[in-house]
């Protein structure tokens, strides 16, 4: 894999992640079919799958790397992160701002948020996942991981927990039967992730070795060398 090869990748996981955004854009102003009958519903469906797809991927990087030795894809797993941490801040501001009304009316809004998210478990737990996300996307750099050493990958799991985290906030405010399909379809993705870390890690644990015994020599060689 050539420098050439991953700028003009770049290049296009850019143009990729930034689509929906610039799709949303564009229907905001009444272009490709503009938002629908209900526009925050609409900003809010499609940030919120967004993020979330992007996170998974985020999550395929490492595996997809350990099996095919392709060790410079790792490169493309910041951006994914970002990207999702982007669309799940937009998820929850367009909520906030718009859905509660913040940007209009704050002082009534500001206390329905506060509500919310104290008494209704779904946006409980979405509100959870973001701000997990928050320091994880703060030491995403590479001067943060080199300060952090060890502990940059002890925090940066909670990735793991922070998709499990999305998964029950998207599983918690489907309206139908029908729709639970795709938050089940997350959930078992997320499965599969999981039992492939699990196996990566028993498989490559290694055994503790234990300490060497001292050397005892026999009573016979004691004598022989005090002679």
């Amino acid at each position: 894999m050539t420098q050439r090869w991953i700028v003009i990748s770049k290049t296009a996981l850019w143009a990729a992640c930034l689509a929906p955004f610039g799709l949303l854009v564009l229907q905001a102003f009444g272009y490709a079919g503009g938002l629908g009958a209900n526009p925050v519903e609409q900003i809010l469906n499609v940030c919120g799958k967004t993020g979330l797809n992007l996170l998974m991927l985020t999550l395929c990087v490492t595996p997809i790397r350990r099996s095919t030795g392709i060790n410079k894809l790792i490169v493309f797993r910041r951006l994914l992160g970002l990207f999702a941490f982007f669309y799940l801040t937009t998820h929850f501001l367009t909520y906030a701002l718009l859905d509660l009304g913040l940007i209009f009316t704050p002082g009534t809004a500001l206390g329905t948020l506060l509500v919310d998210i104290a008494e209704r478990p779904y946006i409980t737990v979405g509100f959870t996942a973001l701000m997990l996300l928050i320091p994880l996307a703060a030491t995403s750099t590479r001067g943060m991981q080199r300060r952090l050493g060890k502990n940059w990958v002890k925090l940066h799991r909670l990735v793991y927990v922070v998709a499990v985290l999305g998964i029950v906030h998207y599983y918690w405010q489907v309206k139908s039967d029908f729709d639970f399909a795709e938050p089940l379809l997350y959930a078992f993705l997320l499965a599969v992730l999981l039992g492939v870390r699990l196996k990566h890690r028993l498989v490559h644990a290694k055994p503790a070795v234990p300490a060497p015994y001292p050397r005892v020599e026999p009573p016979q060689a004691q004598q022989k060398t005090t002679r």
